[in-house]
């Protein structure tokens, strides 16, 4: 039941673009259709679960009893750069469609902020774990939840933005300021999800 309060929470409750504002670059700049965010939601996926497993481990069996824990952030973003590189090469050959559709975003998911900072936050436990021990498993289950509540994010934004190049807006509200706008119309809505009562 745990790991089900901090599945919700991380998606809903704590949204890592909507309430805690990481990973707001690909949010705006990779929105304008599903497909395309869809993919960058799969490859966030797919790059925080697997970046969360090695930077913990990292972390708890390298740097933390040897002393080294000033090395966390450059040892963390080569992590992640090693990761995304992977990625890339995979989606290259899997899937060109969606690598062209990705473009310069794929790269830029080596300095989203929300891998970084969900990697830092479980390897130093200081994410809401209900409770729970804070260990490698609980902190596999908040970051798999956390990049399904960015893709949902994205999802939900890409779906608005597409209607949105339907609708006949006037000219200073096109593009940039009615996109900001629906976001934070957007967030606004996901802080309903605050007044559950979690755990």
């Amino acid at each position: 039941m745990e790991y089900f309060l901090i599945f919700i929470a991380a998606i809903f409750v704590n949204n890592i673009v909507l309430s805690q504002f990481l990973g707001i670059c690909p949010f705006l700049g990779v929105s304008k259709k599903i497909s395309t965010a869809a993919g960058m939601g799969l490859a966030v996926t797919f790059v925080l679960t697997v970046a969360v497993i090695v930077t913990y481990s990292l972390q708890k069996w390298v740097l933390d009893p040897y002393g080294l824990g000033y090395l966390q952030t450059i040892l963390f973003i080569l992590v992640i750069a090693g990761l995304v590189q992977m990625l890339e090469m995979v989606l290259k050959k899997v899937s060109p469609s969606l690598y062209q559709a990705l473009g310069i975003f794929l790269p830029l998911i080596t300095t989203n902020c929300c891998i970084l900072g969900v990697s830092i936050l479980v390897a130093n436990a200081t994410y809401n774990a209900q409770g729970l021990e804070p260990n490698l498993l609980t902190g596999v289950v908040y970051a798999f939840a956390t990049s399904i509540g960015f893709a949902l994010a994205l999802i939900i934004f890409a779906g608005i933005r597409e209607q949105l190049e339907l609708t006949d807006l006037p000219k200073g509200m096109q593009g940039v300021p009615i996109a900001l706008i629906c976001a934070g119309l957007l967030a606004m809505a996901f802080m309903g999800f605050s007044g559950i009562k979690i755990g």
